[in-house]
């Protein structure tokens, strides 16, 4: 037999703590905060996300194979019953999982045309953009040439005058053609 050890000190008692009955979800969560937040060192456990839920396979090897000989006992019913309500949860899971599917690759094909016409449209406005910088650089070249040299701004003045028509023309053909599609491309159907 063992020799008798040296008494153990007396544990310190937790004060009891007060039953509450939440009355609505919000005090629920409360409570439960409370709870987590008495301990903080305390690790908390954190589900993981459920798989979902898929249909035990089908047997690889059938034992009692329903013949359609007469004479089949009652308790046959209730196995052919299971059987029949387990197969057509399984082809009822597969229709599910295909339509999901087509689904998401519906869901990816737009996403691609979506961002192919963003792409476009910024293209486009990256080519307008451009545009305009070099008209105003080229105005800017040609000014400080006519300071420069002082003659023949007639001429030259006719010269960008024809090249300004030619490219306000083309820039009101790009605003009318910016103006029948919407600039917002997410929500195209």
């Amino acid at each position: 037999m063992a020799a008798p050890s040296a008494p153990r000190p007396p544990r310190p008692r937790k004060e009891p703590q007060p039953l509450v009955i939440p009355r609505s979800a919000a005090e629920e969560q409360r409570l439960r905060l409370e709870r987590l937040m008495r301990n903080p060192e305390k690790t908390v456990p954190i589900p993981e996300k459920l798989n979902e839920w898929a249909p035990r396979p089908p047997p690889e090897f059938v034992r009692d194979v329903m013949g359609s000989s007469a004479g089949a006992g009652s308790g046959e019913f209730h196995v052919y019953r299971h059987l029949r309500r387990r197969e057509y949860q399984r082809q009822d899971f597969m229709d599910a999982m295909a339509e999901k599917q087509r689904l998401d690759e519906e869901f990816q094909k737009k996403l691609e045309r979506n961002k192919m016409i963003a792409e476009e449209q910024t293209a486009k406005r990256r080519r307008k953009r451009q545009k305009l910088k070099e008209k105003k650089l080229q105005a800017k070249k040609n000014k400080l040439e006519q300071k420069k040299q002082g003659k023949e701004p007639d001429q030259s003045q006719e010269r960008v005058s024809s090249d300004d028509d030619e490219e306000d023309s083309k820039e009101e053909e790009e605003k009318e053609d910016d103006a029948e599609e919407p600039s917002f491309v997410m929500g195209r159907g």
